[in-house]
């Protein structure tokens, strides 16, 4: 049996549509435990749009979580105002208020994983939270100094060394210990969360034509093939010419691809998996995924969203609960 804690996002996206709909889908009592945490209000206007196929209790408060196996239960916090494809201080403050929440009921131990439906950058500073987005906020909860955003699919699996950094910032960003910390947290996922015995990983440049021997730029020959041999045996390989790499299919011999900045892989791995791609934090105490786009406030409330991708991020994180497991057991 796994518990899973869904939040609903900025309620002014697709969010809490996407989780009724994941659930619906989802739903087995006999398999696993559902807590969901959106405004009463809320719930329930989706759920006027979206039939919930589930059985539910909507609590105030997440302090007394005892569920019965055939019910879902709707931690509410008290009630919100919709602005339907608008980002607001209100949306912002819910949507953050509720991964602090999930967050707490993982490490207690009463869910084995947060599932987090989209949040909204603009929502966040205008309820002056100070974080970037989920990975950054959920690093500091858990006091890790070693994360990574990594994105999942059966297609293609990649991590990131910076993350959400305009692109004038991301050379002076790139260090010899950047890297390594960010190859190290890939493989370890690749091989603990994802049971890969001896995963095989790639390294991308990050100048075109890798730098072509420094005359386009020295951080390969300085920064990234330094890296890469302080880890002498391990099996990671680089720095490959990013477009030539994803060009002539290369990544299909590797298990994983790090690369330097956002959109280097993000834009390949969108292409092959826009509603199936998965969003998992490495190097948490907690098991955290979410679906890998956005709040998609221009059809919020409508019911056309798709819920392919947060159902992908159940199954990814259900797998990395029993890797987990299978490597406490092992000890």
């Amino acid at each position: 049996m796994k518990t899973l804690a869904f939040t609903s996002g900025d309620i002014n996206g697709i969010g809490p549509e996407i989780c009724i709909k994941s659930i619906n889908k989802i739903y087995n009592p006999g398999r696993r435990k559902i807590i969901l945490f959106c405004p009463e209000n809320v719930f329930e206007s989706a759920a006027s749009i979206i039939k919930p196929q589930f059985s539910f209790r909507i609590l105030n408060t997440s302090d007394a979580l005892a569920q019965k196996k055939d019910e879902v239960l709707v931690i509410s916090g008290g009630k919100a105002k919709i602005n339907a494809g608008v980002p607001t201080k209100m949306s912002g403050k819910i949507s953050f208020e509720s991964v602090l929440a999930a967050h707490k009921i993982c490490v207690a131990g009463i869910a084995d994983a947060m599932l987090t439906a989209p949040i909204s950058k603009t929502a966040f500073q205008l309820a002056g939270i100070k974080y970037p987005g989920h990975t950054e906020l959920l690093a500091e909860l858990s006091r890790s100094k070693k994360y990574l955003m990594v994105f999942l699919s059966k297609k293609f699996i990649c991590g990131l060394v910076t993350i959400h950094e305009p692109v004038s910032k991301i050379s002076r960003l790139i260090s010899i210990r950047a890297v390594r910390n960010s190859a190290e947290s890939l493989f370890n996922t690749l091989k603990y969360d994802l049971g890969i015995r001896e995963p095989k990983m790639a390294v991308l440049g990050l100048n075109p034509h890798a730098g072509e021997n420094g005359k386009i730029g020295k951080e390969e020959i300085k920064i990234i093939s330094p890296a890469i041999r302080s880890f002498g045996n391990k099996n990671i390989s680089g720095p490959f010419v990013p477009d030539a790499f994803f060009a002539t299919h290369s990544f299909k011999n590797y298990n994983a691809v790090l690369g330097m900045y956002h959109d280097q892989v993000l834009i390949p791995f969108k292409m092959m998996n826009f509603n199936a791609g998965v969003n998992f934090t490495a190097g948490l105490n907690i098991v955290r995924t979410s679906p890998d786009h956005g709040t998609a406030f221009d059809i919020a409330w409508k019911n056309l969203a798709d819920a392919g991708s947060m159902i992908e991020s159940v199954v990814w994180a259900e797998k990395i609960i029993s890797n987990r497991r299978k490597k406490i057991d092992a000890r």
